[in-house]
């Protein structure tokens, strides 16, 4: 066995090494606060073999035939150039300097292309700057090197992976020295911009090299876990690229900006503890977090923005609100407290109601199956690892993690005629996935949960109906949250089961729908299921970020693994096979609006910043009391509240009225009911409105039966703001 597939065999970081040179001990165990003294060796290997290979590259580019080539823009122009010689940067020099400096990456014939990268024939060229999401995407992906670079020379470090991040950043895994009690601390974050912003200054160039297998695992024959990536994702043979940026030289396929210049703005937000290729049964990483903008005026809102979202975080404000908690006897499972079951038991009767006019029914089935089911699903063989399983009667059997399976048996269980169709299941059943306890994050990331599951059995002919009714379904509940939302429909993959004409209706029916429906939206060729095309929804919160939650989605490949059929019109032709037939093939429509009702908990939670909207609120009305001769009256107040089906406290305790005011307004109850001996006589309350300023200072005398039936009007109109009749 060579030293390089020993260091593959033994993912433990206990092979001998070749001497490094070590970072300085700081003084009183406190972080280092510079560069080492001595780069590490590795360094000086790297770039030796860069440097050979970069120059021959150089040389068989030289030798390239240069030929004209025509150039096309988004706009349909046209510019002129040479082969293996113009850059998609001179074409954009050539339109306007403004537009090179704000240019991210290039677009070659649909291909992201490093913009100091000649053509290599004539093709389609898009420029994109920051505001673009692919773009953006290579923007943090370069500056995920810059933080590599840092990495190395703070800590003489050998680096694991560094992408970007989808929410905005990137982040680098990184291993110290074995046998090192080393760790990344915030007093490191400092250095760490510095050595970073000192790159930046330095306006490194991204130089591109495609290397062969042999020569990447000579390059990289220091660090064991590119050795790994390498041998795992490299077949023989062939070659993939590395780029270097001053001292880095990282296995990637790229693309990236063209020099570190092109970052105005790094920051080091965070670490964390991590895996290698976050498996737990790896090596023990250390990861950094960092975010970067072009521009510092976005670097100043971002941080705003994380001020925002720290003080909305939904863990913090469960904890204050009293509405939840976990405990580490059942990691990644919720404790909901009663104020906070109020909440979940609210979400899921409010679309209950739904469905009651929209025609699901309802239905209830088992939280665990023999594995056989999921066999026949074909979920085992590919979900098997997120599957909690246990043996029952010397039998394999597993805690269901999705509802689909279930529906399909209940849907099987006797004959059905086209007649019935459409049947509508849903199902609030609780669900539980085995989720890695490193991502496990509150209530958005969990291992026991809820969802309004809901699978719809349908003709092939009803599918763009049951499309359009599905997405009615989605604005009329997001509708009442506020939020908006963006659609994209996801077509026929590369991969994918079932007839190319079946698919092709399909998506025509699916676009169909949501071009009737009337909002905006765009196409997200190849990225459908492999069992069918779906809408893929993302929503925006109060803080703008993206979630994504609702799920609408065909599938053809169910009601084959599970032999569905209904019976059709005699000698109906089948509408998969096209043959006369008396049975058919149902589709099946897997929806969701809420998707986890969890993670919907927490995003509400962070939307409205713990101020419940009246409907939704734990804490609806808080009685209080001016003096204690008004306790018996206060308590009437509170029992006719509660008898209304609102959710009514009353404050006896011996604090001051002003006090219990401010308390009541701190705990975010919608409306505090202030009542004295003249209340009393008139059976009225004096009405402050969380949501109403004026109301605040001195209230509104109101009867009592007439707020009662106006908050009666606030909690079926879901409205978001909580304010009285004038």
């Amino acid at each position: 066995m060579s030293e390089i597939e020993a260091q593959v065999a033994n993912l433990s970081l206990k092979e001998t090494k070749p001497k490094e040179a070590k970072p300085k001990k700081a003084k009183g165990g406190e972080a280092a606060t510079s560069s080492l003294a001595e780069p590490p060796a590795f360094i000086e290997h790297r770039n030796r073999i860069f440097d050979e290979l970069f120059q021959k590259q150089k040389e068989e580019i030289a030798q390239k035939p240069r030929e004209k080539i025509a150039i096309t823009l988004a706009d349909g122009s046209e510019r002129e150039g040479l082969s293996w010689e113009t850059t998609p940067m001179d074409i954009a020099k050539s339109i306007s300097m403004s537009l090179a400096k704000a240019l991210v990456i290039a677009k070659v014939d649909g291909v992201l292309w490093d913009t100091l990268r000649p053509f290599e024939a004539s093709a389609k060229l898009e420029l994109l700057d920051f505001e673009n999401e692919e773009a953006k995407m290579v923007y943090w992906h370069s500056s995920a090197h810059v933080l590599g670079e840092a990495c190395e020379l703070h800590y003489g470090c050998h680096l694991c992976n560094g992408p970007p991040i989808e929410d905005g950043g990137f982040y680098y895994d990184i291993a110290v020295e074995e046998g090192s009690e080393r760790k990344v601390l915030p007093s490191d974050f400092a250095p760490l911009e510095s050595l970073a912003n000192k790159a930046i200054k330095e306006k490194q160039p991204f130089e591109r090299l495609m290397l062969s297998k042999e020569d990447l695992l000579r390059m990289f024959e220091y660090n064991k876990y590119k050795v790994h990536l390498i041998n795992t994702r490299v077949p023989d043979g062939t070659s993939t690229t590395v780029y270097r940026c001053g001292p880095l030289i990282d296995l990637c396929r790229g693309p990236h900006v063209p020099s570190t210049g092109s970052i105005n703005s790094f920051a080091v937000l965070k670490n964390s503890a991590s895996y290698f290729l976050g498996d737990a049964n790896n090596d023990s990483l250390q990861r950094i977090y960092g975010i970067s903008f072009p521009d510092k005026k976005q670097m100043t809102q971002y941080k705003k923005f994380l001020e925002e979202a720290a003080k909305r975080d939904h863990r913090k404000i469960g904890v204050q609100q009293e509405l939840f908690f976990f405990h580490e006897l059942s990691p990644g499972s919720a404790f909901f407290l009663p104020h906070g079951t109020r909440i979940y038991n609210t979400l899921v009767n409010f679309i209950r109601a739904k469905y009651w006019q929209r025609g699901f029914e309802e239905v209830m089935t088992p939280n665990m199956f023999n594995v056989k089911l999921w066999e026949q699903s074909g979920h085992l063989q590919n979900y098997e690892e997120n599957m909690f399983g246990l043996s029952v009667d010397k039998e394999k059997f597993a805690l269901k993690p999705m509802n689909c399976p279930g529906h399909c048996l209940m849907f099987g269980q006797r004959d059905r005629s086209y007649r019935e169709l459409p049947i509508r299941f849903a199902d609030f059943g609780v669900l539980h996935r085995n989720e890695a306890s490193g991502a496990l994050s509150g209530l958005t990331r969990v291992r026991r949960f809820q969802q309004d599951d809901a699978h719809i059995f349908c003709r092939q002919d009803q599918v763009g109906e049951e499309i359009k009714g599905a997405l009615d379904f989605l604005q009329d509940v997001y509708g009442v949250f506020g939020f908006t939302f963006e659609l994209k429909l996801s077509t026929r993959p590369d991969k994918f089961l079932g007839e190319v004409s079946v698919w092709d209706r399909a998506e025509a029916q699916l676009e169909q729908a949501l071009n009737e429906f009337g909002t905006k939206w765009e196409f997200n060729r190849g990225d459908g299921a492999f069992y069918g095309p779906k809408i893929d929804i993302t929503i925006r919160d109060a803080l703008n970020r993206a979630h994504q939650c609702a799920t609408i989605q065909l599938d053809f490949q169910l009601p084959q693994r599970f032999k569905l059929q209904y019976r059709a019109p005699t000698s109906t032709n089948d509408e998969q096979t096209g043959v006369a037939s008396d049975f058919q093939q149902p589709v099946i429509i897997h929806r969701a609006i809420l998707g986890s009702v969890e993670r919907m908990i927490a995003i509400l939670m962070e939307n409205f910043a713990g101020k419940w909207p009246f409907w939704l609120s734990p804490r609806q009305i808080m009685v209080i009391p001016i003096d204690k001769d008004i306790y018996d009256y206060a308590a009437q107040v509170q029992n006719s509240l509660h008898e209304a089906g609102f959710y009514a406290d009353v404050d006896l305790s011996g604090d001051k009225r002003d006090k219990k005011i401010r308390n009541a307004e701190i705990a975010q109850y919608n409306f505090i009911c202030v009542v004295g001996a003249e209340e009393r006589e008139e059976v009225s309350v004096n009405v402050r409105c969380r949501d109403d300023v004026e109301s605040k200072a001195r209230g509104k005398t109101v009867p009592l039966p007439s707020f009662i039936s106006q908050l009666h009007s606030i909690k079926d109109s879901k409205t978001m703001v909580s304010r009285l009749l004038n």
